[in-house]
């Protein structure tokens, strides 16, 4: 659009619409999928009017086509359909409003969905949203588990009553949403992110019974996939049936095959648990007994030894070993008393006989000449004098004194 407008010259206005018209127009046609959420072709009329809704964002957009080309797409057109159109945007002077005049429209088989959905699963794989090691293991006792279900489904009562038939006291927080059509994904999303944000709830189950493919469409949506991935709350998948794998089974932390296996899973068995309880008490109790019983025996060995029978004994055996040491002591003591006397004994008689009062009382004398220069000598005995001379012995301070003289005749030796 071009040209100026100001406050005091303002366009009307059809001039708006018509110029957005005009600019609308000048664009191409073009080719779009969704799914069907709203379909109006009343008798009589030649044209039919569509919405078409993005399945995985809360946008939408109106379709136009004659009655033949809703006629001509086989099968029928229904509620939830996905389908691909052409067609050129256009927008109605009357009411403003935006429209696609679609001139062709096609059904997109269950081979493209099925393609489609491989594609995606191959994406969400290669980028590790299927990986094992992001996934956590659920509480083994969850304080609350969320449900998201729709409203009276068999899905709800088979969870509900599985889960309380094994542990009566498990509670529930349930969220009631379509879990088919064009709705289903938005409100999905919307349930899980209530619950991912309550404290109470330690896991989530997404449940739903069998169906179609078409039916099961929804969880196999990218953005409930993604949404999964990011949530902070375990998740539990229980999708249709066994042979059922729609891709959020892929993404969920735990895949169960039906709402029942779901319900069985998330708490445990109260009656099981009773019993292991009580396997676990017998087995402790008797690795209790069988304890005391050791020790008992123990102490029962330890009281029949000799050493606490009897403690007097260890007291007289030691008495015993303490008089037989003092006696033997004693014994060495006396010998040794006895081997130094005899020495004693030695030593003194050899004492007495080298002694000078020994030789004494035998009459030895010790005699000294004094010779002419009246240096005296000591003489070996008496028999050393010369002949003839005189010998005279005087005894002095117990010393016997012998004194030459050659002028005392020999006769007179005394």
């Amino acid at each position: 659009m071009s040209g100026a407008t100001t406050p005091e010259e303002p366009w009307p206005v059809r001039t708006v619409a018509r110029k957005i018209a005009e600019w609308i127009n000048r664009l191409g046609s073009v080719w779009v999928e969704g799914q069907v959420t709203q379909l109006s072709a009343r008798p009589g009329t030649g044209t039919a009017f569509i919405t078409l809704r993005d399945p995985s964002a809360e946008v939408s957009l109106s379709l136009t086509c004659p009655m033949g080309v809703l006629r001509s797409v086989d099968p029928p057109l229904t509620d939830g359909a996905r389908v691909v159109v052409h067609g050129k945007p256009s927008v109605y002077l009357a009411r403003g409003s935006l429209s696609l005049r679609v001139d062709e429209i096609r059904a997109v088989g269950i081979g493209e969905l099925l393609a489609r959905i491989e594609r995606l699963r191959r994406l969400l794989a290669a980028e590790g949203l299927f990986s094992s090691a992001r996934k956590r293991k659920p509480p083994f006792l969850p304080n609350r588990v969320g449900l998201i279900t729709g409203r009276g489904s068999a899905a709800e009562h088979d969870v509900l009553t599985n889960a309380s038939a094994r542990w009566p006291a498990v509670r529930f927080r349930v969220e009631n949403v379509a879990v088919q059509g064009a709705q289903a994904v938005p409100g999905i999303l919307g349930a899980l992110r209530a619950l991912d944000a309550d404290p109470e709830v330690d896991v989530i189950v997404l449940a739903r019974g069998g169906g179609s493919v078409e039916d099961l469409l929804p969880f196999s949506d990218e953005a409930l996939c993604r949404a999964v991935a990011a949530c902070g709350t375990p998740v539990v998948s229980a999708i249709g049936h066994e042979p059922d794998t729609p891709l959020v089974d892929h993404v969920a932390d735990v895949r169960c095959s039906t709402p029942t296996a779901a319900g069985r899973h998330l708490v445990p068995d109260v009656a099981e648990e009773a019993g292991k309880v009580r396997v676990l008490r017998d087995r402790g109790r008797r690795a209790l007994h069988g304890w005391v019983d050791r020790e008992r025996r123990l102490l029962d060995s330890v009281r029949t030894r000799p050493a606490l029978a009897d403690p007097h004994q260890w007291l007289a055996y030691r008495g015993q070993e303490v008089a037989t040491l003092r006696e033997r002591g004693l014994r060495a003591v006396v010998a040794e008393l006895n081997t130094a006397e005899t020495g004693l004994r030695s030593v003194r008689s050899r004492l007495t006989t080298l002694g000078p009062a020994a030789t004494l009382a035998r009459g030895y004398a010790v005699v000294q000449h004094v010779d002419e220069d009246g240096t005296p000598r000591v003489l070996a005995s008496v028999t050393d004098a010369q002949p003839g001379t005189r010998l005279r012995i005087r005894v002095a301070d117990g010393a016997v004194r012998a004194v030459v003289s050659d002028q005392t005749p020999r006769g007179d030796r005394r």
